[in-house]
Formats: structure tokens, sequence, C-alpha cells
């Protein structure tokens, strides 16, 4: 027979004790709730710049999110547990008030005080003030997560064998997204949010990319490469090379594939200085003076030949393909351009810029610009899987050689060819449909 709330005394001993100790409850689930939170929004930047500076909680911080899922999985169990029981004391102390009818009534109460006390409030903090709140939970936490370790195994554990019934694996070691994805993706959103310019992401994003992407996508063509012939008289070489904006021309024989050296205009300079009479130059040998020539594969990553560079103190080298055919070349100043933006000196010529506008807003564009470039200069999305230039692009999807003023539109962009030099597609005009 149900007990009468009129004959239930409220305020008794056993009253008082199942409040606090639901109080109690929430301000645990309260913590627990915002530490997950709290740990898991926080910047490891930030807390590493704080664990340098001395303080202990930022390096805890840091020491507990190693293992993400020993930690999550410590924080799960103990919010379950801290929940389970106020429900549990919730509802015996409301069917004790108010019998059967109790126990919706607690499930009622329950659900608003866990979600607004217990969830919503300390979460708000915590995504407000992460770093600050991970350094203060991380002490107790860090505790926490070494006392719930043996049952937080056994339960990782059993989840991935239940995993596993399914066909499924789990790679603790493997981050969910690797780290340059993640710096890349918070780059590209402060970017649209207005927090970073654009010359600055572009700059960022450069050096992110070296390791992607290959010598091939930014070399010289050999088309374009300036040589001396070791053959030509040296009056005729050094004439050339007086001319020439460059400082460091390959020197070929016979043909123009079989280079031979690379000839340095100091060295050109010092080797004419040392002539008995530097007016007569008929004992001077060009590959007496010529470098080496320093050869690497087309598929090196930038990375990697930036490296090779600053090892081998040297800033120029011939790109040639899997059978040895010479492509093109590279020098340190192509990479570094790909970083910070094109670097022009007070010899360089003032050559026509790859990409303007017409009267009625249309892109004309050079034909051997980078599609890289190209994104990056107008904010488009482009592919470069196929192609590394605009032109060879246009060649790869219309699978021809299109004539003057052929029109193609794919990607959402018409693209109509304007010039046209033997096979090679010179002038594009570009505008998104």
């Amino acid at each position: 027979m149900e007990r009468p709330i009129t004959d239930f005394a409220p305020l008794d001993t056993a009253f008082w004790i199942s409040i606090s100790a639901i109080v109690a409850l929430l301000i645990l689930s309260a913590f627990f709730s915002g530490s997950e939170t709290a740990l898991t929004a926080a910047s490891r930047g930030k807390l590493r710049a704080l664990a340098d500076k001395g303080s202990r909680g930022a390096a805890l911080a840091l020491r507990i999110t190693r293992d993400n899922e020993r930690l999550i999985g410590a924080v799960l169990l103990g919010n379950n547990l801290v929940n389970i029981m106020a429900a549990a004391l919730a509802t015996s102390l409301f069917t004790r008030l108010f019998g059967s009818g109790g126990v919706a009534l607690a499930t009622l109460v329950m659900t608003l005080l866990v979600l607004v006390f217990a969830e919503v409030m300390p979460k708000t903090y915590a995504i407000t003030n992460p770093e600050s709140a991970a350094q203060r939970v991380a002490p107790v936490l860090s505790l926490v997560v070494v006392a719930f370790a043996p049952v937080v195994s056994a339960i990782r554990w059993f989840v991935r064998l239940i995993l596993r019934l399914f066909g499924l694996r789990t790679d603790p070691d493997r981050s969910i997204l690797a780290v340059q994805e993640e710096i890349m993706g918070t780059i590209e959103l402060s970017h649209s949010e207005g927090a970073m310019p654009k010359a600055e992401r572009d700059r960022l994003l450069g050096a992110l990319d070296l390791r992607d992407r290959t010598v091939e996508e930014i070399m010289l063509h050999r088309s374009k490469i300036e040589m001396v012939d070791a053959d030509d008289p040296p009056d005729r070489i050094v004439e050339q090379c007086l001319r020439s904006n460059h400082t460091r021309l390959p020197v070929f024989r016979g043909e123009h594939e079989n280079i031979v050296g690379v000839l340095h205009a100091k060295d050109l300079l010092r080797a004419i200085h040392n002539l008995d009479d530097p007016r007569d130059l008929k004992s001077f040998q060009v590959l007496d003076v010529a470098m080496k020539p320093y050869f690497v594969p087309e598929t090196t990553t930038l990375d990697d030949q930036m490296r090779e560079f600053l090892r081998r103190h040297v800033h120029f080298a011939l790109v040639v393909d899997e059978y040895g055919a010479l492509q093109g070349l590279i020098t340190l100043e192509d990479i570094l351009e790909e970083i910070v933006g094109e670097i022009t000196d007070e010899h360089d010529t003032d050559a026509e810029t790859p990409i303007s506008r017409d009267a009625a807003g249309n892109f004309l564009v050079d034909g051997a610009m980078t599609i890289r470039d190209l994104n990056r200069e107008t904010g488009w999305n482009l592919p470069d899987d196929n192609a590394n230039t605009i032109a060879g692009l246009v060649i790869h999807e219309s699978q021809s050689i299109p004539t003057v003023g052929q029109v193609f539109s794919f990607h959402g962009f018409r693209f109509e060819v304007v010039e046209r030099r033997d096979n090679r597609i010179t002038r594009l005009r570009i505008r998104p449909l």
C-alpha cells in the first residue's frame, strides 16, 4: 500500500542526503561534460606555448590528450556513472514523495537539470574558453584517467573485438585528420572568415604544399631554356653571357639535350680576369670553368628538392624524365616563389602579365600559366590532376589541339582560344559560367 504524501516527512535526514547527493552528482556531471569539451576544443599549439611558459596545467592537458581514446573513454565512463546515479536517486526520491507518478516527474526534472546545468552551461563555458578551462580541469582529470585506466582498457578491448566481428578495424595511432590537412583547413577557414589576408594565406599554403608538388609542375620548360653552345667561339660565349639576364647558363655540345656543364657568370669573369691578356680569348675554354651539371628526376617533390639544394649548396638543377631526356630546369628561387610569390630584381625584364581582364570582365590568361597559380590568383578551383598549365587542361579536356576561336565549356568555365603558336596555346579567354 502506497504511503500518502501527507504522512511523509520531506525534511527528514534521508531527504536532505538524497538532495545533496543529486546536487553533487550534477556538479560532477558538469565537470566531466565541460572537461571533454575543453580538452577536445583546446588548441594543442596554444597549450604547447603555455606549457613552454611554465604552465603545469597546460603541460598536463597536453599529456592526457596524447591518447584521445583513453581520455574520452574515462570522461564518458565518469559522466555516465554520475548521470545514472543521479537519475536513480531522483527516481527513488520522487517515488517516495509522489508514489508511482514520481518516475515520470523524476525523468522530466532530471532531464532539465542535466541538460541545463550539466551539459549546456559547462560546455558553453568550455567552448568559449577552451585553453583556460583545459588548464583548470587537467590536474583532476589526469587522476580520473589513471583511476579508470583498467576499466577503460577493458572497454576498449571489448569494443575493438565487437568491431572486428563486423569487419571493422581501428588504428589508435592514426589521427582522424593529418596534421597538415588540419592546418590547411584552419588557414582556409581563417581566410574565409576575414581573419587572414589572401597574401598571407597563399604564403602559408604554399609552404605546406611543397611536399605534395613535384619539380615538373614549376620547372622552366626546355623550350624556354637559354643555353650556351660549347663549340661557339669564346668571344660569342662571353657576349651571350653579358646579354643574358641569368647568372647560370647550361652548356650543351652537339644537341641541346646533351648538357655537359653549367656556366656561372662569376666563374666566367674570374677566368677572363686571370688570363695573361683578358682581351685575348683564344686560350679560353668554356668547359674549363663550367660546373658539373646536376640532374634531378621530374617526380622529385619540391620539399625534397629544396632540402637537396640546401645540402649541396647549389641553386640550379636540370630536370630529366624517366628515360633521362631533358625536360626543363628548376632553381631554388623557383621553389621560394611558390611560397612568397614572384621574386624580381633589377635585371629581370618586365614580362607580360600572365593574367589580365578585358573590358567585358573576361580573364585573359597566358596558356603557360599553371593551374595552381591561376586558382590562387582568382580563387577558382580548377583541377590540376591531369595537367599543370591552363593550356594543358584545355587540351586534355578537348582531347585535341584547338584552333584559334574555338570555345569549350567544362568545370563551370568558358574557355576560348585567343592565340596559338605552332601546336602551343599561348593565350586564352576564360569566363566563369
